[in-house]
Formats: C-alpha cells, structure tokens, sequence
C-alpha cells in the first residue's frame, strides 16, 4: 500500500467534521490530541516499567500512532496534498541534511 492509497481509503471514513465552516481545524485539533496521547503513552514505558516497552505497550502505540497517521493524511485531503509527495519532499530534504551534517540542531532551514 502506498502513502497515497492509505490517505484516500482513510478519508472514506472521516466525517468531514467542521469547526465553523472549517474541515481542516478539525483534523489539526485531532492530530495534537492523538500526539499527546503517544505521549503519554511512552511515558509510561518510562515511570512504569524501566524504559521497556512490552508487547501490550508496543500494541496502544501502533493505535495511536496509527491514529496520527489518519489526522496527517485528514490534513493533507483538506489542504489538497498527498501523503506521497508529502513522504518524498521529507526524505529529500532529511538526505540533504545529512551530507550537509545538519540532521542535529534546530530550524526549519539547516
């Protein structure tokens, strides 16, 4: 399955909630919230078993990492981008920031 396929058979199942007359507003709320809760989450790894996740942790991440991949991919269907574009734009600019030595740092521009 591409970035692509995922993002449109995941849009098949949002409700094109708005806020206002907004849809986006929506799904950018929704991904903040679905961050938190990973999170939390590894959190818990941490203060609650030495910094090892087991299985049943690793399985609570996979839901709610897969719900931040559905409010990225609502994201995008609203602002008219694809998942794939989006994927590649990333690597390039991740691989230049390797030769350059800049993976480390802060700013959007190193």
């Amino acid at each position: 399955m591409t970035f692509l396929e995922y993002q449109q058979e995941a849009h098949e199942t949002s409700q094109n909630t708005k806020i206002g007359n907004d849809t986006l507003a929506y799904a950018v709320l929704g991904l903040s919230g679905e961050a938190g809760e990973v999170a939390n989450k590894v959190k818990k790894i941490y203060r609650d078993n030495k910094s090892k996740a087991t299985p049943e942790m690793k399985a609570a991440l996979v839901k709610e990492l897969g719900d931040c991949l559905w409010y990225i991919a609502e994201i995008a269907t609203q602002l008219g981008l694809n998942l794939d574009g989006i994927a590649a734009v990333n690597l390039t600019e991740l691989r230049g920031r390797a030769l350059r030595g800049s993976i480390n740092g802060s700013g959007d521009e190193r």
